[in-house]
This record gives C-alpha cells, sequence and structure tokens, in this order.
C-alpha cells in the first residue's frame, strides 16, 4: 500500500502572504487556457478566431468559472446550510466549488461574450471546449494534493492502494488521479483530436459534454461520496446524478441536424 505524501497545502509563504498549491493549480489551468487557445486560433479551424480574442474569453470564463462553481456548489451540495448561513457563501477560502455549477457559470459568461462579439453561442463553446479539460486535470491534482475528496475503500492488495492518514487507515483508491487522468488527459486527448475538423456548430461542445459525463460518471465509482450527501436514488452520487443531463444534452448536440 501506498501512504499520502500529505503535502503542505501551502506551496509559498512570504510573512503573511501565503500561496496555497490549490492556487497555483487554478493559475496553471488559466495558462493553459491561453497557450492552447492561441495555437487554435492560430489554426484557423473555426474561421473568425484571433490570439488577441483570448484575453477577453478568459475574463469571461474566469468569472464564469468562480461565481458558477460557487453558487453551484452552495445549491447542489448544501443548500439547506446555506440558506441558514448565507454570509458562508463568500467565504471561498473553506473550499466548495462545484464543477457542475461552474459549467452553468460558463455558459452564461459565454453567451454574454458572444452577445457582445455578436459570435454565435454554439460556435463559442466549440472554440473552448479542447482548452478546458488540461484545467479540469490541474483542479484534481490540486484535490490530490490538498488529500481531499478521496476514493472508496479499495483491495489492499491493489499496488497503487493508498492510505490517506488524515481520514483512517483504510487503504483507499486515489480517485483524485483517476479523475485527473480521466477529465484532464482522456478527455483532453478525446475532444482536442474532435476538434481538428471542421464541424458544424455544436458538434465539439457536445463531445465535450458526452465525453465528460461518461468518464465523471465512471470515475464517481471510485469516489467516496461526500458524507453530508452520502448515496442517493439507485445508489449513485450527486456527481453522477449531475452528469446524466450532462450526456443527455452532448447525445442532443451532436445527432442533431445542422442548421
Amino acid at each position: 500500500m501506498l501512504i499520502h505524501p500529505e503535502i503542505d497545502p501551502i506551496a509559498i509563504q512570504i510573512g503573511p502572504l501565503a500561496v496555497r498549491w490549490y492556487g497555483l493549480m487554478y493559475l496553471a489551468a488559466f495558462a493553459m487556457f491561453l497557450l492552447l487557445g492561441r495555437y487554435r486560433a492560430r489554426q484557423q479551424i473555426l474561421k473568425g478566431w484571433k490570439p488577441a480574442d483570448l484575453d477577453d474569453l478568459l475574463l469571461y470564463g474566469i468569472l464564469g468559472v468562480v461565481l458558477g462553481g460557487r453558487i453551484g456548489y452552495c445549491l447542489f451540495y448544501k443548500p439547506g446550510y446555506y440558506l441558514a448561513n448565507p454570509l458562508e457563501i463568500f467565504a471561498v477560502w473553506q473550499g466548495g466549488m462545484s464543477f457542475h455549477g461552474g459549467l452553468l457559470g460558463v455558459l452564461f459568461a459565454m453567451w454574454l461574450y458572444g452577445r457582445r462579439t455578436e459570435r454565435p453561442f454554439w460556435r463559442v463553446m466549440d472554440f473552448i471546449a479542447p482548452l478546458v479539460p488540461p484545467g479540469l486535470g490541474a483542479g484534481r491534482m490540486g484535490n490530490f494534493i490538498n488529500a481531499e475528496l478521496p476514493g472508496r475503500a479499495a483491495d489492499p492488495s491493489l499496488p497503487w492502494a493508498m492510505v490517506f492518514p488524515h481520514v483512517d487507515q483504510i487503504p483507499r483508491h486515489p480517485s483524485q488521479l483517476y479523475q485527473f487522468l480521466a477529465e484532464g488527459v482522456v478527455l483532453f486527448v478525446l475532444v482536442w483530436l474532435f476538434s481538428r475538423k471542421s464541424r458544424p456548430d455544436g458538434r465539439v461542445a457536445g463531445m465535450f459534454a458526452l465525453g465528460y459525463g461518461a468518464l465523471r460518471f465512471t470515475t464517481e465509482f471510485f469516489r467516496e461520496p461526500d458524507s453530508f450527501l452520502g448515496f442517493l436514488s439507485l445508489g449513485l452520487t450527486m456527481g453522477q446524478w449531475l452528469c446524466v443531463p450532462l450526456m443527455a444534452i452532448g447525445v442532443w448536440l451532436l445527432v442533431r441536424r445542422a442548421k
């Protein structure tokens, strides 16, 4: 069995100023978004994009991720608690972000960006879809460094079964690394290769939605559900249930008739 290395969540500290690994993962995500986006704009697979467009696009995306991710976590996972303690919604340093909430925030932000730049909504989503998975992978690596969101109990004979000492002494699946590989690596390769060919509006975004939903749904079988929620209907987790409509939307986008 392996033992989680118990990495200090603070990467750099200078006096009272502390920079956490999780914050660095967000910076890495935004940097990869810019680098990949500028490369994608230069390829001109989707016409009309310039590298300079990425600055405003990233700003809209950051606001959508942060605001949507936080509000989504409060609504999807702890609505009763935050309704009773509304000021806690702003205590982001205590943790609590939802991918599905962040996705809704990004959808709204990209709609606003499209309105301002007179670009069709799905064309904007098709452009950014291949740029997102590396950021998701960086976030999962931040989860692993913080030893949060541990996996379910694993067979002790599993070579990579890992004990998270701050949780218990039970060997567990390092589900954060599973999700890093699935959401950050496999999804990136899948969507990036799919996007290298010009396709009708919405198809690339559909592949992202279907791919993420299927991969997240699968890896959730190895992740311990949130203690305050546990398992829901049919023995599924909240994350899995939220993936069901996402996969349905992905299929719809892929099979709908092009206009």
